[in-house]
């Protein structure tokens, strides 16, 4: 999401390098990029305005260390400024039970898919049970949709009917709840085109039957401004508790992130980072303003790793690798589907410290197909194959090209980087995904040589 931001960012700063001093005159000629960049990060005005004054008022003047650069010294104001325009991150209520969540949202900005990730995240990192029911007797389709995620992700579903009362529903799933000892209950509001009066007034009298401790808003980082506008428009109506930016994987420009705190003074507690139910990371304004200014975010990164791994394969893999008996093909793809659970392999590159000096022909070839052509060029092998790959010569090579539908260069390349894994995976003794990301940096699988 953050990536012209973030490319932009780093090529201002940079022309500080070699100064000894940060003053009025090498400051202002690189404050009118830095707005720039955020302008065009659609960030609002006002928002802009405020931020580059402050930055201006701490940074002019000040003291290089003998150990920073002037580039540094600002990337540090800058940082900190971030963190205070996003804020600091608060904590998903879920407590005392049942604990009623509300979500609300327009239609199309993933409000229903969104309930079934935050009910799997309460899940996996609360220990909570969990019940959803789904109020949006408008379309049926999305009542169905609930039910089927609410089987995914593992938690109970209320069921419901078109010819239900939205007020009725709610208040029903909050006494199933009771009645069953249930400690979280996710209610997904019906979506609309657009804010109107008949929507506001229908949410009104479902949080005044239920009483929730969150009431959070779903909006698509996708439209900008417009998300900022929307989520403020819905807070004057209804008290909103905190907002869930989605899509925040896809090319949105980043404006609604840096501008939701300051506009509408609710905090963003979730990001959507993918399509997958694993796929919801708590807000962190530290870590998202480390990202922006290319220093990646390590914290994340393990945490999807732990997330994501499958923990009694982590284990057999590490004392497989400690018995000596190496690192095979189908180690190797373990390993990549893990990456698939964590987001895909530009989600991971994205947290990684440094990804920003990476060339963008390089960072546009880390997508989530290249990974699943790799899997499909093991999936092509047989097991001897996958067991002992010094076997894999020519002809071999062209019938697993053919089986995967890609060339024998790719099969070379993969071969390639599997020998490059291989090798990290002996030098570290220990197996697991964990391990593996630390000497990632130059060698990541799915990036062309």
């Amino acid at each position: 999401m953050f990536d012209n931001l973030t490319n932009r960012l780093q090529g201002t700063l940079k022309r500080l390098r070699g100064e000894g001093r940060l003053t009025e005159e090498n400051m202002r000629e690189t404050l009118r990029e830095v707005r720039m960049a955020l302008l065009e990060a659609d960030v609002a005005l006002p928002v802009v305005k405020d931020f580059i004054e402050q930055v201006r008022l701490r940074a002019q003047g000040q003291e290089v260390l003998s150990s920073l650069t002037p580039g540094q010294a600002l990337i540090k104001v800058v940082q900190e400024e971030l963190v205070g325009l996003m804020g600091t991150p608060e904590p998903l209520q879920v407590a005392p039970p049942p604990a009623v969540i509300l979500v609300a949202g327009l239609q199309g900005a993933g409000k229903t898919t969104t309930v079934g990730k935050l009910a799997r995240f309460i899940v996996d990192r609360h220990k909570k049970s969990v019940l959803v029911a789904s109020t949006d007797v408008y379309r049926p389709a999305a009542i169905e949709q609930l039910k089927r995620l609410a089987t995914q992700v593992g938690v109970e579903f209320f069921p419901s009917d078109p010819q239900d009362k939205p007020v009725e529903i709610a208040a029903g799933a909050v006494n199933e709840a009771r009645r069953r000892v249930i400690d979280v209950v996710l209610v997904d509001s019906a979506g609309r085109l657009h804010i109107d009066g008949e929507m506001m007034d229908e949410i009104r009298a479902v949080h005044e039957a239920i009483h929730p401790v969150e009431t959070l808003f779903v909006v698509d980082s996708m439209t900008g401004q417009d998300a900022v506008n929307t989520a403020k428009a819905f807070n004057e109506a209804l008290p909103l508790s905190g907002v869930i930016l989605t899509k925040t994987d896809g090319d949105a420009r980043g404006g609604a992130a840096l501008s939701l705190r300051k506009v509408t003074g609710k905090p963003i507690k979730f990001l959507g980072v993918g399509e997958g139910m694993q796929a919801l990371e708590a807000f962190d304004a530290q870590r998202v303003a480390s990202r922006i200014l290319g220093m990646g975010d390590v914290v994340a990164l393990v945490e999807q790793a732990y997330q994501a791994a499958d923990q009694e394969k982590s284990q057999a893999l590490a004392k497989k690798i400690a018995k000596g008996k190496g690192f095979d093909l189908d180690d190797f793809r373990e390993q990549l589907r893990q990456m698939e659970k964590m987001g895909g392999l530009a989600s991971v590159v994205d947290k990684l410290p440094g990804m920003g000096e990476v060339p963008e022909h390089v960072r546009a070839q880390m997508n989530d197909k290249q990974t699943a052509r790799l899997i499909a060029i093991i999936n092509s092998m047989t097991p001897g194959e996958r067991r002992n790959p010094d076997m894999i010569r020519g002809s071999r090579k062209r019938r697993i090209a053919s089986g995967s539908g890609t060339q024998v260069q790719e099969v070379n390349r993969l071969l390639k980087q599997y020998e490059d894994m291989q090798r990290m995976m002996k030098s570290f003794g220990k197996g697991g995904l964990g391990r593996m990301l630390q000497g990632m940096k130059g060698k990541l699988p799915g990036i062309p040589r």
